[in-house]
Parts: structure tokens; C-alpha cells; sequence
């Protein structure tokens, strides 16, 4: 899909959020900390894809069930990430 210059600058604007939200957390300033601590320099890459389709008429958000599967290799990502997923189990 071919993104026209509104919508290459939204996804930039999504991505610098992103990228300030990382630099400025505590937990991940703490843990940069801690690897300095043990004597160790950091080179952080984050690799952002952000991936987009057109809105379609007559989608609604109340027709999905909204059901995220998450395999168990998700899972030990998000958790080696600090990233608590709620059951709703």
C-alpha cells in the first residue's frame, strides 16, 4: 500500500512516541544503570514496523472479539521485556 505524506508523517509521529517513551522510562534508564555498573556500555536497536490498511466502511470495532493469541514464545518475550499480559482466564 502506497502511503501518501500525511500518513508517512503520522507513522513517523507513532514512532517517535515510541522512541521517547523508551528513552525516557525508568525501568529501562535502571537497567542501562545496572549493565554500566557491571562495567558494560549499551547499544540499544530498536526496529519499529509499523504496518497499516485502510479502514473499510461498515468496520466496526464491536464486530471483532478483540482475542489477542499469544504463543508461549510471546509470552517469554513480553516477560523478558517486563510485560505483564493479563488472563482472562
Amino acid at each position: 500500500m502506497e502511503m501518501d505524506d500525511e500518513t508517512k508523517q503520522l507513522a513517523e509521529e507513532v514512532g517517535t512516541a515510541i522512541n521517547e517513551s523508551v528513552q525516557q522510562s525508568p525501568s529501562v534508564a535502571a537497567a542501562i544503570e545496572r549493565l554500566r555498573e557491571a562495567g558494560f556500555e549499551m547499544e540499544l536497536t530498536l526496529k519499529l514496523e509499523i504496518g497499516l490498511r485502510p479502514h473499510r466502511e461498515g468496520d466496526s470495532d464491536s464486530e471483532s472479539s478483540g482475542a489477542l493469541e499469544l504463543t508461549d514464545e510471546d509470552m517469554r518475550v513480553l516477560q523478558a521485556m517486563k510485560i505483564k499480559i493479563d488472563s482472562e482466564d
